[in-house]
């Protein structure tokens, strides 16, 4: 089981209010997408959960268990993330791959490092390559390989195809699609593209504001004859229209 629930979760920075009393649920194996405009809390609810952003009320739990009852390094072998920027280091492509393992003191073996390759859709003959060498798109699916070492229940994706070409999007959606159903991750992407919401996702979470305006189907939300005209509004880069009729 990996289930998700967050309660009544409320943030701020700097006395601002970032996020403001969500509660939401994600079913194991389900991809969720988050969208909104910029500055709507979408980067900011996906690091709540990885606990890089501390929360002020509101509880988030991972099969029941609070999150911030688990030590920090337990809960991020749980709960893995990819930003939108791959940190890269220096090494090669195996290393980067290991790093995680590494330090909870766990040695991959190179057969273990070419199937997480493999399952990230990286070519075997990049193991030993410098990792600093790589495309954009190959960055990111290293990053891929490189949470998926650490066996994660849950994946944090925070627009990982957004500075990225089409062809390389396609590829990187291509391999995390196929992680959804092979290993029955779930997983929360923030995406900037409504577009790709409707081709990736099972549910779409609208933020604006720091609130949830809405939470459903992608069929419901984002058709472009009857879905919801405020995150259609929010595709057309009409944030004004959304909060006008949120």
């Amino acid at each position: 089981m990996n289930k998700l629930s967050i309660r009544n979760l409320t943030v701020r920075r700097g006395g601002a209010l970032v996020l403001r009393d969500i509660s939401l649920e994600v079913a194991p194996g389900e991809l969720l997408v988050v969208i909104g405009p910029s500055g709507s809390g979408k980067s900011s609810l996906l690091r709540c959960l990885n606990r890089l952003l501390d929360i002020d009320t509101g509880e988030i739990a991972l099969d029941g268990v609070a999150i911030n009852t688990l030590p920090v390094t337990e809960l991020r072998r749980k709960i893995g993330m990819i930003f939108q920027k791959t940190a890269v280091f220096e090494g090669t492509v195996a290393e980067n791959i290991a790093y995680g393992a590494a330090m909870q003191g766990r040695a991959l073996p190179q057969e273990a490092i070419l199937a997480l390759m493999r399952q990230a859709w990286l070519e075997d003959k990049l193991i030993d390559e410098r990792a600093s060498a790589l495309s954009g798109g190959q960055e990111q699916r290293l990053a891929i390989a490189r949470a998926l070492a650490l066996h994660p229940t849950l994946l944090l994706l925070d627009e990982p195809t957004s500075s990225l070409d089409p062809i390389a999007t396609s590829r990187v959606e291509q391999s995390l699609l196929r992680l959804r159903r092979e290993a029955k991750l779930t997983m929360i992407w923030v995406s900037h593209s409504i577009e790709q919401a409707r081709r990736i996702g099972s549910r779409v979470l609208l933020l604006d504001g720091g609130r949830v305006i809405r939470e459903d189907t992608v069929a419901a939300m984002l058709d472009p004859e009857t879905g919801d005209a405020r995150a259609l509004a929010f595709a057309e880069g009409d944030s004004a229209g959304l909060n006008a009729s949120a």
